[in-house]
Order: structure tokens, then sequence, then C-alpha cells
């Protein structure tokens, strides 16, 4: 009974140290419950002998109980760590009945999977045999006298399903003194494979789940398919939407083949060149943004006709005044009562206007300029003009503003006495209030000082 606690101790404190560390994904952690059978007869025989006491009863000492546990690791590359413990009872050696023994052991194997040996031989491997070699050693007690040995042999699982099997397992526990014979031991008992991670919880194994941080369905390896369309998430473009396989699971409600996610108009059938959208009139602007859908019209006038609202021959889209008639030659609108070369002329020649400091007296080189705008007034008699007078901010504001009024007053007088219909003259001043440049330099204050004539009735 000493022996069994003792092997039930190291048992749980294999499981309990080995479990601190990261289990994978394959059901890496086995157990095994079952009975063992001691061989005692000389396994130093040749040939057939050896064989035949390694495989075949001769004298086999068992007892009717569960005698044998193990706890088992997997490492990698087919290597799985085995801790067993054993309990038995000696009643023959070497085919004697004389002896009544307590046969213990605790043993630290290594495994070795032989899947590939089975594939090789028979072509593919199978879920359902692993057979295995393993090598290893552990402490063996015989009564009162205890050795340590090396243990190695062969065995093989049969699964009855994913996780649940039975397991077979014989070899030789070699001597490393005379304390304890060399023997043989068989083992059989049933076993159970856990440890497999499912990480989401779908009751699919992380190895055979190929969405495994996703809850999915067995059908699709683990996969979820949301909208239930039959196509998992990861290839379904619209996973929330039912839809069809055709258009990688999105749905088509206008069935014109293109899917609601990409067609501009879901609901009413149209042509792919336009996006899903129909185009009633031919235009090639599709209805939705066609503003006259049954007359084709062009797209910069929202699929409409051009109109011609002033009935001048020039159409809308080229008439700059399309209320107003106008010739094709002026963009549709009524001749300008000045062109704007003549005004940039004219502009021209009033910044060169000047007068006297502190008087509204022109300087003597003024009037070839006066005499320039009043010709441009002459050829365009149906302009009319604002004449404005400006100064620096030199003097008083109030006698600024009498002094700009002058100057404008002055130019208008000139402009009269020359020929231009005074109708068609006002004028202005504006003092200080209107630079154009700073009042803190020489050349800025004579900038300032000038007079601005503007067409009033373009």
């Amino acid at each position: 009974m000493k022996r069994i606690k003792i092997v039930a101790i190291a048992l749980f404190t294999f499981v309990t140290m080995v479990n601190v560390n990261a289990q994978d994904s394959n059901n890496p952690w086995a157990v095994s419950v079952g009975i063992n059978a001691v061989d005692t007869y000389d396994v130093g025989g040749e040939g057939t002998e050896f064989l035949n006491d390694l495989l075949f009863p001769g004298d086999w000492n068992t007892i009717p109980t569960v005698s044998r546990i193990t706890a088992e690791r997997y490492l990698s590359d087919g290597f799985t760590l085995q801790l067993a413990g054993s309990l038995n009872r000696v009643t023959q050696i070497n085919l004697a009945d004389d002896a009544d023994l307590v046969h213990s052991s605790v043993d630290l194997n290594l495994k070795y999977g032989l899947d590939g040996l089975v594939k090789g031989i028979f072509g593919n491997s199978t879920q359902y045999f692993s057979p295995f070699v393993y090598v290893g050693g552990g402490y063996t007690s015989l009564d009162s006298e205890g050795d340590g040995m090396i243990n190695y042999g062969y065995g093989f699982n049969v699964w009855f399903s994913e996780t649940v099997g039975l397991v077979y397992q014989g070899g030789v526990k070699q001597a490393s003194s005379d304390v304890i014979p060399t023997h043989f031991q068989h083992a059989l008992g049933l076993v159970v494979k856990f440890g497999g991670t499912d990480t989401d919880g779908d009751g699919i194994y992380d190895k055979y789940d190929a969405c495994p941080e996703v809850a999915g369905l067995k059908e699709f390896n683990g996969c979820p398919d949301t909208d239930g369309d039959g196509i998992i998430d990861g290839e379904d473009a619209c996973p929330t939407v039912a839809g069809l396989a055709t258009l990688n699971g999105c749905p088509d409600a206008d069935s014109d083949g293109i899917a609601d996610k990409d067609d501009m108009c879901p609901n009413a059938k149209g042509t792919k060149a336009n996006n899903g959208c129909p185009d009633t009139d031919g235009d090639g602007i599709v209805d939705k943004d066609d503003k006259c859908s049954s007359v084709k019209g062009p797209k910069a006038n929202g699929g409409c006709p051009w109109p011609d609202t002033d009935g001048d021959g020039v159409l809308d889209k080229d008439d700059n005044c399309k209320n107003e008639v106008g010739p094709a030659s002026n963009n549709g609108c009524p001749e300008p009562v000045i062109t704007e070369v003549a005004e940039k002329k004219m502009g021209e020649f009033a910044k060169t206007i000047l007068f006297n400091s502190g008087r509204s007296t022109f300087l003597p080189t003024v009037s070839d300029k006066l005499d320039g705008i009043v010709t441009i007034m002459k050829e365009f008699s149906k302009a009319t003009f604002m004449i404005e007078g400006h100064t620096d901010s030199t003097g008083s504001k109030s006698l600024n503003e009498k002094l700009s009024a002058k100057r404008a007053a002055a130019v208008k007088d000139y402009l009269v006495q020359n020929g231009v219909d005074a109708s068609r003259l006002d004028s202005k001043g504006f003092g200080e209030d209107n630079p154009i440049d700073t009042n803190k330099s020489r050349a800025g204050r004579a900038n300032n000082r000038r007079v601005e004539i503007k067409v009033t009735n373009e």
C-alpha cells in the first residue's frame, strides 16, 4: 500500500510541474490506467527465444486490479514524455512457483511515434492506429531490494475516438546491477487524451479550426457564416447580409448582375457600364442624375437640351447674358458702352494728371493726357463717367476733402470745355480716405495725389 501511495504522489507531482508550461493545440496530455505483467524469465536468450518470451505469456505475473497508471506530455516532432508507475506481485520466477515478491517501479520514458513508418508501409497514416517505440529509465524495487533500470521497447495505441483509446506497451527493463534481474514488463490500459485548445469555444480544436479565434460551424471547419448564405465570412464580401455565391455572398436586389454594394441604383435594373443604373434616354447620363431622363441632353446641362432664354440665337451655355439680347461676337451680351482696352487706356491717362502742390491747377505737361481722355470719351459717346479726386494725408482732413473735390471738378471742366457733354460727367472728392500707397514716403504720397475716372454705366 505504501508503494501505491508513492507512485500516486509521483504522478501527481509530475502533472503539477508540467502543467505550469503552456499547452499546445493537439491534445498534448494523456493519462492511462490499466494492468501490467512482469515476466522474470531470462531475457538474455537469443533470437526466437527472446522474441517468444517478449511477445507471449510464459511466467507472466499479474494482479487482478488496476496496477499501472501513466501521465504523458507531447513534446514535439513525434516525441512524448511519459511518467509511469506500476505495482505487481511476482509469484513466478523462471517458471518456478515458489516466490511471493512485491514489484513496483517508477519510470520516465521518451516515446517516439512511428506514424511515418505506418504511412511508408501502407501508403497513408491512420488516425486509429499509432505505434511507437520508447527508451528511458527508472527505479524498480523487488520487495526490499531496489535499483535503477534502463527501459526500452515498443507499443501502440488503438483509438476509439478523438481522445479515447486502448494502449499496449511492452519492453525490457535492463538491470544496471545484480540487485534486480533484467526482466520484461507488459502493460495494457485505457488511455485518454486531453488538453486540446479551443480558443473561440466553438467545440472545434484550434488544430482543426480554420478560424481558431472566431466561433464558427463544424461544416465550415470552424469558420462563421454570419448571414447563413453558405459562404464563410472570410470569403463573403457581404458577411452580414445573405447573398449569392456568384457575387461573393452579396445580394442583388434588382437582379441586374451587380452586387448591391457596388450598385449605385440597387433597386433599379441598370448596366455595369453605368454602375448598375438605368439611362432611359441613352444620353450617357443615368436617370438619377438626369434632369430630363426622357429627352437627350448634354451632361453640362443636367441631361436637358440647352435653352436660349433671351432668344438671341446664342444658347444659354454660350450666352454670358442669358436675359439680354446680344450678338454671338460678344458672347450673347449687348455691345459695351466702352471697351476694356479703351477703359484701361483712359485709366493710364488719368494716373498722369498732376497738379501744382496744394492747388487745383494742372502742371503744364498734363494737357496732352487730358486730350487723350477727351478723344476716348467722344469715341464711346454712350458711356458715362465719374471723376474721382484723391489727395495724400498732408494737411487737414477737411482741407484735403475740399482740395480733392476742386481737382476732380477741374478735370471735369477741362473735358466739358473740350467737347464732352457735361451730362455724361460727374465729379467727387474723396480727400485722403482712399490711399493706394503709403503716405510715409514721398513717392507714396505722390501716388496718392491722383485722379481716377470710372465708367458708371457699363
